[in-house]
């Protein structure tokens, strides 16, 4: 056993007391949110937004889980998202591999333009006037369809399949299997960290996008969770529960309590997934930024 020596020890001590810290400084204003969304009306009049509430309230949840409009805005973002993130896959794992390989023809003058999207774009008005001319305004295409590469994961995922040793598709191909074969019998199966990562990068991009559903849908019944959420934080505009179902007697709560029930309501689904995808994340992206 190596015997540490007093200046790695106190080094030691020193750098955990700082990530502490910096986690304590991450975690504070969720926790934040958390406690204003359950702090009580009477409470919330008297102290305003606290730390550590002394009484606890659900009436903010169940003020915005009145109506149907969250739960439906819920459904219509998780869809988005699963649906997106497969789309994004997709396109980016078909583009990727051929751009791998040595023998495709052309990959140099592709990857170059490729590269060129990430340095210059069309801007916002080409960009709504493409959508607008496809017939996708008003659509979920609309949300799906522009995006479905990211030129920066497609060239992280390309460096990492052409990592993979050459000798597994030469065994494979003199058993008979062609290209695509190839792609999901051998390929896709030791590229699942890496998979996992982008569709965790996807899956949190879709999930937070409101700017596209503001530009392109116009119908408020196929908003996402984020496009309310940013009418009732930025606009304070309400329209997500109903006081009159609650009862004639009932007091909705205050603004606040409202918008953080929101931010916490469309902030937790997505924190849920990566516990499953934790343990590929920081091995998906480092086995695809090495080679260039």
């Amino acid at each position: 056993m190596i015997r540490q020596s007093l200046g790695s020890r106190i080094f030691d001590i020193v750098n955990v007391v700082v990530l502490i810290a910096i986690a304590l400084i991450t975690l504070i204003p969720f926790v934040f949110v958390l406690s204003g969304s359950l702090t009580a009306s009477e409470e919330l009049i008297r102290r305003g937004v606290v730390l550590i509430p002394t009484k606890l309230s659900l009436d903010g949840y169940k003020y915005i889980f009145s109506t149907k409009t969250i739960l439906w805005s819920l459904s219509v973002t998780a869809f988005i998202t699963i649906a997106g993130t497969l789309i994004n896959l997709f396109f980016t794992t078909l583009t990727a591999y051929p751009l791998a390989r040595n023998e495709f023809m052309g990959r140099r003058p592709i990857m170059l333009l490729i590269l060129f999207t990430m340095l210059f774009s069309g801007g916002m008005i080409p960009t709504f006037l493409v959508v607008k001319s496809l017939g996708l305004l008003n659509s979920y295409g609309s949300l799906l369809i522009p995006g479905a590469i990211s030129a920066f994961n497609l060239i992280i995922i390309r460096n990492f399949f052409q990592q993979l040793p050459d000798g597994l598709e030469e065994s494979a191909k003199i058993d008979g299997c062609n290209d695509f074969q190839i792609l999901i019998r051998i390929v896709l199966p030791l590229s699942l960290p890496a998979m996992a990562t982008f569709a965790l990068f996807y899956a949190v991009g879709h999930w937070n996008t409101f700017f596209n559903a503001i530009l392109y849908i116009n119908d408020t019944t196929k908003w996402p969770i984020q496009v309310w959420l940013r009418q009732i934080v930025i606009l304070s505009q309400g329209g997500v529960g109903d006081s009159q179902q609650m009862g004639s007697d009932y007091v909705a709560p205050p603004g606040e309590v409202i918008k953080m029930a929101v931010i916490v309501v469309s902030t937790v689904p997505i924190l849920l997934v990566y516990p499953f995808l934790q343990k590929h994340f920081a091995k998906g992206v480092l086995l695809g930024s090495v080679k260039g």
